[in-house]
């Protein structure tokens, strides 16, 4: 169970990436800060999501809960104040909004999951 839960987190992980370098690519790096955090996002996505079936350090977890939290963060900080200066409203541009919001939030529960079960394993 252990090995599907880090192909599952992998799979959520490496999706959100992939569609932060979609949108990256597709004009998102001209925009200042935002640019280059979105490549950031997608590089570290990619590697951890690479990383983490091959049963690396339990630290990859934490690392993709955080991955996920900070895209997530960002997404709600350009959709209410604004960050850097940039600002989208709703779930634009569709369809990636929605869909790297989805797999973030997959990425977060999955993790929560499998902390929970190595912590009642150690009861």
């Amino acid at each position: 169970m252990n090995l599907v839960l880090r192909i599952a987190t992998a799979v959520c992980l490496a999706l959100s990436g992939f569609l932060h370098a979609q949108l990256y690519v597709g004009g998102y790096r001209v925009i200042p800060v935002i640019g280059p955090a979105f490549l950031l996002q997608a590089a570290g996505s990619m590697v951890v999501a690479l990383l983490l079936p091959a049963g690396g350090p339990l630290l990859l977890r934490p690392a993709a809960a955080g991955l996920a939290a900070g895209a997530l963060a960002g997404f709600a900080l350009s959709r209410t104040s604004g960050l850097f200066g940039f600002a989208e409203r709703g779930f634009q541009p569709a369809p990636q909004a929605l869909l790297s919001v989805l797999a973030e939030v997959a990425v977060l529960v999955l993790v929560a999951f499998a902390w929970y079960r190595v912590r009642q394993a150690r009861r």
